[in-house]
């Protein structure tokens, strides 16, 4: 099927459809290595289209994957350290997936995957606002501490937005957390700085995916329903 070209580099994710009918206008496009000058062209799947050089890959429908990270893997295709990745873990049709945030080398728990990178970038941006929520067991609970937590707190200089929290297990120090920032560590740093230490963090749900009873070290698509929730989102 053919569309205009200015449809085609929009569709990509190269730029908007306004833009791409401006890039026409200077000349930065070529379509099977020709310049092209006006934005009423037709291309199809075996046209090549290039803009300032570089070819423009059609995007492919977006996948989005929930997987059930297992403990002591890092989340990274390589780890200087030889520890293992969860693609270690990953079955080999999903090797080329991107995941979405990280969760640390103990972390368990949920890890959306995509074959879409610049999903993978807007859902992981602060201003997204996407809730996470986790279970953590602490190696003890202080009332005053979790406070704070609530409030928001300066940890090293870095400002950390107020968690939710809620006291699920007193006896055993077990707690929901729900965070929408997304930083590096945030629960861990956050809750060691106000008297309550991370001994287990399990992460159960982004947004509308939930990890539910998914398997360790399995995964499971994400159906169009779940995605289009997420997507209205951002």
């Amino acid at each position: 099927m053919s569309v205009r070209v200015a449809k085609f580099i929009a569709d990509s994710g190269v730029a908007s459809r306004r833009a791409a009918e401006d890039l026409i206008s200077r000349g930065a496009v070529t379509v099977n290595g020709r310049v092209i000058d006006t934005p009423v062209t037709f291309v199809d799947a075996n046209d090549v289209v290039a803009v300032n050089g570089v070819t423009v890959r059609p995007r492919v429908d977006t996948k989005l994957y929930a997987f059930h990270k297992p403990i002591n893997t890092m989340t990274t295709a390589h780890d200087t350290g030889h520890r293992k990745t969860i693609y270690d873990v990953l079955p080999p049709e999903y090797q080329n997936l991107k995941y979405v945030g990280r969760l640390d080398y103990k972390t368990t728990g949920l890890l959306l995957m995509t074959n879409d990178g610049e999903l993978a970038r807007r859902l992981t941006l602060p201003s997204s606002n996407i809730p996470r929520q986790y279970m953590a067991m602490t190696t003890k609970l202080d009332e005053r501490g979790l406070e704070r937590a609530r409030r928001g707190i300066t940890v090293d200089g870095i400002k950390y937005r107020p968690m939710d929290l809620e006291i699920i297990d007193k006896e055993k120090n077990i707690l929901r957390v729900t965070v929408t920032e997304g930083k590096k560590n945030e629960i861990r740093i956050v809750l060691r700085s106000c008297g309550c230490p991370v001994a287990k963090l399990h992460r159960i749900s982004f947004g509308p995916v939930r990890l539910g009873n998914l398997s360790v070290g399995k995964i499971r698509e994400i159906n169009q329903k779940t995605i289009d929730v997420l997507l209205k989102t951002l």
